[in-house]
Formats: C-alpha cells, structure tokens, sequence
C-alpha cells in the first residue's frame, strides 16, 4: 500500500516573547509531517531556522517534494542519502518512525533504548534582557536545577553575576548563539569558571573557533552551531569537550543517533537540545537523550500553548513520550 506525505505549517504562541543574540520572536513556527499507509500514520515536526538557511516554504516544499520516493517503499536509511541534513529531513525521518511503530505495534524505545526509559532532567531557558531583567527570571525559576541562558553581548559579565546571585542553587548553562569574540573570550571564560557555570554553548561563530584549542577551558565548551551531523565531529577535536544534538541539525532521529554514538566514541560530552517547539519536537529527542549528560528539552515549557496530546513536566523533569503522541 502506497504511503502518503500531507504537510501543514503551524503557530504556537509563545509565554511572552523568546530573545537571543540574533533577535526575538513572539510564536514558534513549525511544520507537521504526517506519512500515512491505509490506516495507520506516522506524525514529525520539525522547526525551520533562518540561521541554516531555512525558511517555512522551502521546508515544506522540500516534505513535499519527497512524496513520490516515499510513496514508493524509501525507508529511513535511503533518507540520509536522499536529503541533505536540516529540518525537513528530520520531520519526514521522524514521521517515519512513528509509522513504524504503528504498523508494527512495537514502541521506539525498544529499538532504540537499552535500558528502561526515565524522566529526565531538562534545562529551563531564560532569554536574553538586561541584567535586572534575567536576575527577575532567575529569581522566578531559582528552584529549577538547571538553567539555561542566553547571553552573547558585549556586557556578559553582568549579566552572569545577575543570573548566578538570583539563582545560587542551580547549575547554569551559558549560551551565547556565536556573540563573543577572540578579544573577550578568555576574560568571559574565567569569569564563568569563578560563578561556578557548568557549561558554555558555542561562544564563538561557527568556523571562527580555531582559537579555542589554543586556550584554557575553564568552563566545559559546547558546540552547537559548528556541528550538525557525525562527519562533523573530527574538525570539532581539541576545539570542544562536548556536543549539542539537535534533530533538525542533524536531519531526523536516525542522523542524530549516529551522531551520538559517534561522539562518545571520540570522547566528547552529550548534549541534547531542541528548537522552540511543541511535544511532538520534544519526544524523540527524549528518548535520544535517555544517556546524555545535558538535556535541554523545554521547547513546550515557553509556549503559550501545546499540542494535544503532550508530554507531561512535572517541574522541570519530563517523561517519555506516551505513544499516542509519538513513537
């Protein structure tokens, strides 16, 4: 029986606005993939992002565009070949393996999981403002274990001395999106390292980090931007202790477990981390982040409104996945 691919671009409100060094935005803009075969259908989502290049259109009609080899039996491995790594591969990958689980009647996380699958422990985000505006959010989220920020402006210092008074109990991830530079890393880096941060994501711009093999690492650096797929990960060596997978870098839940595995193989750090979207983005990346030092899975947490059916946060502890709502 033929499968078919229906594509729909959706809006979710985001709680209040979400800022970063590259600008702010209001709603999370993402694309639903569904792959149908007679009865049963596989869903994805995945979140465009203009950093790579992205757009809605082009997402969609790049989905769209695969109807005819997925309509003729393309399975997920065909996939990593046929697409490059980005977003749309990764709402059609997923979609695959959600209608696999259908069809088969055997859930993902017995593929894919060795152990029993647990709650995990995910990051809450705190976005970019002035310093007395993300002390408040700290403040607000102080009980939360695990905190992540965005910085990555001329004046970080501030900013982390805010953040680390307001929240003294909890761990601190440092995000500046590409915002600092050869001139003020090392002072930012030590500063970090003396306000007890556990991790720095991506400081310099993708391409423009060869000077971090050069200088201490005070504070664990994380790369996100540089990569995106396991090739990626031998130019990453000496430069970074650790790596944050994303679906819609690395294409799709099947990229990104062999990003993984690939990376710990190399002795790097794992992070699992997402774009600003709803549930159905967050599942498979729960069960992908089953072993991972870091998770940062709060997509839904900073949305006005979800999807129906979700996943359940009980404080910042997410569960797995129920399979009505994927895998």
């Amino acid at each position: 029986m033929a499968r078919v691919i229906s594509v729909e671009a959706e809006r979710f409100p985001i709680a209040g606005t979400f800022t970063i060094s590259r600008g702010s935005k209001t709603e999370a803009e993402v694309i639903s993939c569904t792959i149908s075969e007679g009865a049963q259908a596989g869903r994805g989502e995945c979140v465009p992002y203009k950093r790579y290049g992205e757009t809605m259109d082009g997402v969609r009609q790049a989905i769209e565009a695969m109807q005819g080899p997925i309509a003729g039996g393309m399975d997920r491995s065909a996939l990593l070949d046929a697409m490059p790594a980005g977003a749309a591969r990764n709402a059609i990958d997923c979609a695959l393996w959600d209608l696999e689980a259908k069809v088969s009647g055997k859930p993902i996380a017995f593929s894919i999981c060795a152990d029993s699958l647990r709650p995990l422990e995910t990051a809450y985000t705190l976005s970019l403002g002035d310093p007395e505006a993300m002390a408040a959010q700290a403040r607000a989220n102080a009980s939360r274990p695990l905190l992540k920020v965005k910085i990555g402006t001329d004046d970080d210092m501030a900013r982390i001395r805010a953040v680390r008074h307001a929240a003294p109990d909890s761990r601190i991830i440092l995000d500046a999106n590409e915002g600092w530079t050869e001139d003020n890393i090392v002072a930012n880096l030590a500063f970090a390292a003396g306000h007890g941060i556990a991790l720095i994501e991506q400081p310099l711009p993708a391409g423009r980090d060869e000077i971090l093999r050069h200088i201490a690492h005070p504070v664990p650096i994380c790369a996100d931007e540089s990569v995106h797929e396991a090739r990626d990960l031998g130019s990453l060596l000496g430069l970074y202790d650790a790596v944050n997978i994303k679906l819609d870098k690395s294409g799709g839940l099947t990229a990104a477990l062999i990003l993984r595995d690939r990376a710990r193989e190399l002795g790097f750090g794992v992070m699992v981390g997402c774009m600003v979207g709803t549930s159905l983005a967050m599942a498979p990346a729960v069960l992908l982040a089953q072993d991972a030092d870091f998770v940062d899975l709060d997509g839904p947490l900073l949305l006005a409104r979800d999807r129906v059916p979700r996943l359940v946060y009980n404080g910042s502890l997410v569960s797995p996945p129920d399979t009505a709502l994927w895998g």
